[in-house]
């Protein structure tokens, strides 16, 4: 199969398109440089030249392939907004080049799109979150009302021992307030995944072709925040601190908004439905083996 695949060289995209070649597939990877492009050459894949503000190049990509992964994501969260309604946009576009085919669309969204209190969330729940990443699930529902075959894919903290999802800004604002926080008695959770299972997950949903559903990458259903920040304050060799809630917006700036959440997630169905079975070391490991210095 010939596998578009956007944010082909970020973090968690050089990871599928390692996935998706090594199973067989062809990737035509999206990249808006030439160091990108030498680097998705040499991973075996076809570089395609342009980026998520050039639709055309989003939409010549998708109509020359059998399916697509979108990952790309603007990461400056400081434009939240902006930029997941920018992702309605490229979603719309993507939608719309694979129209009138049997061609899967498999989106990127996150578990905190559902925050359901008392339970983990599953990949049931619709998306009800505050967090501006919704329009991502709006958008798929969207492309899905005009007969589009899409896929959500609902992300955890993905990690391995150099990066951790939020966990990596979470670290920069230790570093830079001096002490690592976690909100009231930091017993709320987030899940997680280690990167190479994810990347599995990806192409077991594109292989098994089923569309309308949703699917949670999650291997640890919930990781304690003050765990995740007594590992951060032992790397810093900083103090590790509380902060009441009404603090939380202002020490941890955007990320104040889920620092004190507990969104857990379960994978059940996705385990029993694509067969399955993370097999990484968790957060807590990767995290330990960050060289914080």
């Amino acid at each position: 199969m010939r596998v578009f695949v956007t944010g082909a060289t970020g973090f968690i995209g050089t990871a599928v398109v390692k996935e998706l070649i090594d199973a067989g597939h062809q990737v035509l990877g999206l990249t808006r440089s030439e160091q990108g492009a030498v680097a998705l050459t040499a991973a075996g894949a076809e570089p395609h030249r342009g980026s998520l503000e050039d639709l055309d190049s989003l939409a010549s990509g998708a109509a020359a392939s059998d399916g697509v992964i979108h990952l790309a994501f603007n990461h400056d969260f400081t434009n939240w907004q902006a930029h997941s309604e920018h992702d309605r946009t490229v979603i719309a576009t993507l939608g719309a080049a694979l129209a009138g085919s049997d061609r899967l669309l498999i989106v990127t969204s996150g578990t905190a799109a559902a925050i359901t209190p008392g339970r983990p969330t599953t990949e049931q729940d619709a998306p009800n979150s505050p967090i501006p990443r919704v329009a991502t699930e709006e958008a798929a529902d969207a492309v899905t009302s005009k007969g589009g075959r899409v896929v959500v894919m609902r992300l955890p903290q993905v990690h391995d021992p150099l990066k951790q999802g939020l966990i990596t800004p979470l670290i920069e604002i230790a570093r830079a307030k001096g002490v690592s926080a976690y909100v009231g008695d930091g017993a709320n959770r987030w899940p997680a995944g280690h990167v190479d299972d994810v990347a599995r997950l990806y192409r077991l949903a594109l292989e098994k072709n089923v569309a309308g559903v949703r699917y949670n990458a999650v291997a640890e259903e919930g990781v304690a925040l003050r765990e995740i920040a007594e590992v951060i304050g032992r790397g810093l060799n900083i103090p590790v601190v509380s902060k009441t809630p009404e603090e939380a917006a202002e020490h941890f700036g955007w990320l104040g908004a889920l620092a004190g959440v507990d969104i857990p997630a379960t994978s059940a169905l996705t385990r029993e439905q694509l067969g399955w079975t993370p097999i990484g070391p968790t957060m807590i490991a990767d995290l330990s083996k960050l060289a914080f210095v």
